[in-house]
């Protein structure tokens, strides 16, 4: 068979193939005859309200000199780690604002950072491809720097976002600018299972972000440069278990909900979106108009604990708390007294709902917590 040939069936495998998936996706539009605000609305429910002191910057975390790139809480609730432009992970103290550790990086471009389960080490990925791993009871060295206690290597692009697998500190799974992800055994140093690739179920361009199940650590989403999140079992790396379609731009940012059956996803589209793991569809669209035609690109998401709230920052700055049953947002942090002057890069919720941290190009990360009685729930 000749080379115009194989091009010629290939053309017409792949015009069959956007051809089913058109109808598809025009089936399951058929099916989904409602999405979660609609029948919320028809139940009669309703919206959360804030009032002027509901929620309030109680604390800023000064101290990096370059861009916040990355956060993430410890289960224990009160510290932070944070990654910055400047080269530096700093861990804080959440209660007093002090940093107890600045870890200066072999590699000053940083993208990502992660606090290990047990709170005893963190990790931090960036455009060297490598996952460095820092224990933080270790020794420093004669420089006072706290050394690499291991480092993974294997990716061929940088290393977009890591997460621990939750309830233990030996596993970790990364994503990649190499159209990847993997999960590692940090004791080896070695990788466990590769996701996508030579694959042909796994993302077809950059992968930016995941997210682990809280619910079965053996799942998880990730999100894409090819416009997908894709859904995949620990167990079965040859294929994804779910691609999820419908964002117009790349995938920034994924987030499990709290019960572990659906996700959240936040796009260069400006939208986010609630998708459900079990029929694969999509429950909800959050997209706020602009006048001026702007679309902010979503930069990070996080959920209540409930569920009820979507916290969601922007590439404008703002940071709009979202009624995740009717759509509507119901906060913009960045109307509120202490806000950032700058775009929202990265957010997180404490593991006991109390608090939420955002991170900013501005150089400060800013700790919000309800006033009163209130609680994130």
């Amino acid at each position: 068979m000749s080379v115009a040939e194989l091009k010629e069936k290939h053309a017409a495998a792949t015009e069959k193939v956007n051809n089913l998936r058109e109808q598809l996706r025009q089936r399951r539009q058929q099916l989904l005859d409602t999405d979660v605000a609609e029948y919320a609305s028809s139940q009669g429910r309703s919206p959360v309200t804030f009032g002027p002191t509901d929620l309030v910057c109680c604390r800023t975390l000064q101290g990096h000199t370059g861009k916040v790139y990355s956060l993430d809480w410890t289960p224990e609730r009160n510290r932070i780690v944070s990654a910055s432009q400047d080269g530096r992970l700093i861990v804080w103290n959440a209660l007093t604002s002090q940093k107890t550790h600045a870890i200066k990086l072999p590699c000053a471009w940083v993208m990502t950072c992660a606090f290990s389960p047990t709170g005893q080490s963190v990790s931090c990925g960036g455009l060297d491809s490598m996952c460095s791993i820092f224990n933080l009871n270790s020794p420093t060295d004669k420089d006072g720097n706290l050394p690499v206690s291991k480092t993974l290597s294997g990716h061929k692009g940088y290393v977009s976002c890591c997460q621990y697998v939750p309830d233990e500190d030996i596993h970790i799974i990364t994503s990649s600018g190499d159209q990847t992800c993997v999960l590692w055994d940090i004791t080896t140093g070695l990788r466990t299972s590769v996701f996508g690739g030579e694959f042909q179920s796994g993302h077809t361009a950059d992968v930016l972000c995941v997210s682990i199940n809280g619910s079965n650590s053996r799942m998880f989403v990730s999100g894409s440069c090819d416009a997908t999140a894709r859904l995949w079992d620990t167990r079965v790396a040859s294929r994804a278990v779910r691609t999820f379609h419908g964002h117009e731009g790349d995938v920034n940012t994924v987030k499990f909900f709290p019960d572990g059956n659906r996700f959240g996803t936040g796009s260069d589209d400006g939208t986010c979106r609630l998708f459900d793991i079990r029929t694969g569809h999509q429950l909800q669209r959050y997209y706020q108009q602009h006048g001026d035609n702007d679309v902010p690109h979503v930069t990070s998401i996080a959920f209540s604990i409930s569920g009820r709230l979507l916290f969601a920052g922007y590439l404008n700055g703002d940071c709009y708390v979202w009624d995740t049953l009717l759509a509507r947002v119901v906060l913009n942090l960045r109307s509120l007294q202490n806000s950032h002057v700058n775009r929202i890069s990265c957010l997180g919720l404490s593991a006991d709902g109390s608090a939420l941290c955002t991170g900013s190009w501005d150089t400060n990360l800013k700790i919000w917590a309800f006033g009163g009685y209130r609680r994130v729930t």
